[in-house]
């Protein structure tokens, strides 16, 4: 299984690290560590040094309750940091669902489009097209600001299902090749601890859909809920979700501690193919 990301081939044969770079001041775990473009490529850097095989940039926290950033900074925060690293041996994933800003890190040379929107915002399915980049949909239920508040599933496996399976079916009405497609669940965006749960058990119905399964679920707010600890405490809570993500199929785990997930992977890997 390849994933097509214009400019670079990502083998998903076995499991890959997709690296946080969060250029951002408000992001949950990280803000403002990295606002620096300096400090930012730097850790991008030391993400591939561990073993990223992709880093995903982002300009815009997501986190519930965060401030919407204008079209300009999220521009000046995320370009400089792509056109920087774009010339490693790692895939460049701009997170963002803005058209202006997937149009402009394309240009700089990332190769996939990370957009918690799934290509929904005006103009976006039209410029992933353009870009000839690969595209990651993810589900969240609301907007980001609110989506935390009261979110609601009659069957959340289905229902989250239904609606990736409709938005790769769009990207590729629209032209997007099929090995240029990749799907992600969610976890956390507009659900409960009890749906992420039963997104978790219910991962093996995504992966039957056939489109490679990423899963962002590093330092997520549900791992203080089951452990009591702050962000920057969660690795080992991170780690076993990251491992329980891959027995189940998922071939791209999004992760702020990369070294550590890229051992745990490996290993899983090794022991699932017999060592």
């Amino acid at each position: 299984m390849f994933l097509d990301c214009r400019n670079k081939m990502l083998d998903l044969t076995a499991p890959v690290v997709m690296g946080v770079v969060n250029v951002t001041p408000d992001s949950f775990s990280d803000g403002g560590q990295f606002l620096d473009h300096a400090k930012a490529i730097s850790h991008g850097l030391r993400l591939i040094e561990e073993g990223a095989a992709i880093l995903d940039i982002g300009g815009e926290s997501t986190r519930p309750g965060a401030a919407a950033v204008s079209v300009a900074e999220e521009l000046r925060r995320v370009v400089p940091v792509v056109e920087a690293l774009a010339g490693t041996n790692a895939i460049i994933s701009v997170d963002t669902s803005k058209p202006e800003v997937m149009r402009a890190a394309a240009a700089a040379g990332a190769g996939l489009i990370n957009d918690v929107r799934a290509l929904a915002e005006p103009g976006a399915l039209a410029v992933a097209v353009e870009t000839g980049c690969a595209v990651c949909l993810m589900h969240m239920q609301g907007e980001p600001r609110t989506m935390q508040q009261a979110p609601h599933y009659g069957d959340v496996v289905n229902e989250v299902k239904a609606f990736l399976v409709a938005r790769a079916q769009s990207c590729r009405a629209a032209g997007i090749r099929a090995d240029r497609i990749s799907i992600d669940p969610g976890f956390g965006f507009g659900k409960t601890l009890a749906h992420n749960a039963a997104l978790m058990r219910g991962l093996d119905v995504l992966v039957e859909t056939g489109w490679p399964l990423a899963v962002g679920l590093s330092r997520k707010s549900m791992l203080g809920k089951i452990t009591g600890r702050a962000a920057g405490e969660r690795v080992y809570g991170s780690i076993a979700l990251a491992v329980m993500a891959v027995m189940k199929g998922a071939r791209i785990v999004r992760a702020h501690d990369v070294a550590a997930t890229v051992d745990a992977l490996k290993t899983v890997t090794a022991m699932q193919d017999g060592g």
